[in-house]
């Protein structure tokens, strides 16, 4: 049964999509052009969806938004043709015009809340970086209140790919964080291959990557290894 999730319209649309990510969603690429040694992120989406990746976010902040837009339409049509799930970081607008099923905020961004308004039937990924923060979203969820689909968990480790982070949870942050809240998750932050049975041991389930991939010399075979990893990983701790 659903989640009790505020201002969803499309039950049926949702509760598929919804499906789908706590599935088949392993690992959880995010492209970064400027960290793929070179390659564009239509490159690196064709790539990722090659490896049998079930999921993938477009993450940009530098693209013009025509461009913006123009390419998450073609993220769109690509992930449409494989059967994966496409999500966008941030762009509420950007979101809604290419028909994208979810969108990922932070802490600063518009709420969940106010995005459902907007996109009743879409996921909503929402970070959390503090106990607190999760304790909050758990409460929100119990009450029935709540618009976000799924958390993540994170930084987890030293990461490169947002400045300014001089916190990092580590895989004992995972446990501390998911006893609060009944919503799945993804964990994300410097996560390399060698962390990998350390955080599926703290109960992740879906752990999201962004260098690990963008930066792999194969990285249709980058991410195939991890998608059959974390699944793996998941069967065993059933």
């Amino acid at each position: 049964m659903m989640q009790s999730v505020q201002g969803v319209v499309n039950h049926q649309l949702y509760e598929s999509r919804l499906k789908q990510f706590e599935d088949e969603v392993g690992v959880y690429p995010v492209s970064c052009e400027r960290l793929a040694a070179g390659r564009s992120d239509l490159e690196w989406l064709d790539q990722v969806i090659a490896g049998g990746s079930r999921i993938v976010q477009l993450r940009d902040k530098d693209s013009s938004d025509r461009d913006l837009l123009a390419k998450a339409r073609y993220f769109r049509k690509k992930t449409s043709e494989a059967g994966v799930l496409f999500f966008l970081n941030d762009r509420l607008d950007i979101a809604l015009l290419s028909d994208a099923d979810g969108m990922h905020v932070g802490q600063k961004d518009l709420p969940p809340s106010e995005i459902r308004k907007l996109a009743p039937d879409i996921l909503i990924g929402f970070s959390c970086n503090t106990e607190e923060q999760v304790r909050v979203l758990g409460e929100e969820v119990k009450r029935g209140t709540s618009a976000v689909s799924y958390y993540n968990i994170g930084p987890l480790f030293e990461t490169g790919t947002k400045e300014g982070l001089h916190h990092f949870l580590g895989a004992d942050g995972i446990g501390k964080f998911s006893r609060h809240c009944s919503l799945p998750f993804t964990v994300m932050g410097g996560i390399k291959l060698g962390h990998l049975d350390e955080v599926l041991r703290a109960g992740a389930r879906r752990v999201a990557v962004v260098t690990a991939l963008s930066g792999a010399d194969d990285i249709a075979f980058e991410t195939a290894h991890w998608q059959q990893r974390v699944l793996s990983g998941r069967k065993e701790s059933c």
